[in-house]
């Protein structure tokens, strides 16, 4: 199975309270965002990330110990906070997947266009925005704090994006 996700922001206390997120520490968010990734995601799982993994700047090597604690085989794309991913095996800004005969664009930041947009055959995912940017055409905010803290499957996307596409 294939999942999408955005803006988990492991490790960043303020954006508790840059997005009003429900919890009482970043410890607490941590554990909550990480349990919910594994309730629905098992080992076999592909899991794109699609920007702002976590924020981490002053431990070094922090955001692999949250990788070690998730379900799944990851796709990490470069997002406002993702400085960990510079160097060796840099992250795409653009990831683009074909599941099922449908293509699927991801970018951290929100596109107008993406390609195959205008044909009404393509979806285009992304984070960033947090829930606060209406998506344009077949277009979807997946960051966390749209989805309940969950990551979005391919299946529900299908269901999502159903009778958009014609």
């Amino acid at each position: 199975m294939f999942f999408f996700t955005a803006d988990e922001h492991y490790g960043h206390d303020k954006i508790i309270e840059y997005c009003n997120r429900p919890f009482a520490s970043v410890k607490e968010m941590d554990n909550e965002i990480l349990r919910r990734h594994n309730e629905v995601v098992g080992p076999e799982d592909t899991v794109v990330h699609v920007g702002d993994f976590a924020f981490c700047k002053d431990r070094p090597d922090a955001e692999r110990r949250y990788i070690s604690r998730l379900n799944g085989q990851h796709v990490f794309l470069n997002g406002s906070h993702d400085w960990w991913l510079c160097g060796k095996g840099k992250a795409p800004d653009i990831y683009t997947v074909t599941i099922e005969k449908q293509l699927i664009v991801c970018c951290h930041y929100p596109m107008r266009s993406w390609p195959l947009s205008h044909h009404k055959t393509s979806w285009h995912l992304y984070g960033h925005e947090h829930g606060r940017l209406d998506p344009v055409g077949l277009s979807l905010d997946v960051g966390v704090d749209c989805h309940n803290f969950y990551p979005v499957s391919f299946q529900r996307l299908q269901k999502i994006f159903q009778g958009k596409m014609k």
